[in-house]
């Protein structure tokens, strides 16, 4: 299975760059984090999950967008200081893409490609 995101700052019209990201997974009782990390120079993370990570699996994910710290780095007030999106995986042969477009009082996600 594999995953990746790309954040996009739409209110400045580029990547954003430097967003701290953690992936969990739910066991049916509480999440379980799986991974940390940040966002490239382009706004992409890629390789979420390691390749022989146990959680290659079908089942329900959480992607943790720190939102927060990315607008302060860029000196912008933000309503949302956290992104969380949750989704499904159910087929973990696919590539799973979960983009996230962001502003100070907005956002929006979908499932890229």
């Amino acid at each position: 299975m594999t995953l990746s995101t790309h954040v996009l700052d739409t209110g400045r019209g580029r990547p954003a760059a430097g967003v701290p990201i953690r992936l969990d997974r739910y066991d049916g009782g509480t999440w379980r984090p799986i991974v940390e990390a940040e966002t490239d120079g382009d706004g992409r993370l890629s390789g979420l999950l390691p390749a022989d990570s146990e959680h290659e699996a079908a089942g329900t994910y959480r992607l943790r967008f720190g939102t927060g710290p990315y607008f302060a780095a860029t000196g912008t007030e933000t309503f949302y200081p956290e992104v969380s999106v949750v989704f499904m995986i159910t087929d973990p042969a696919e590539h799973h893409h979960v983009p996230l477009l962001i502003s100070p009082y907005g956002y929006t996600t979908y499932r890229g490609s």
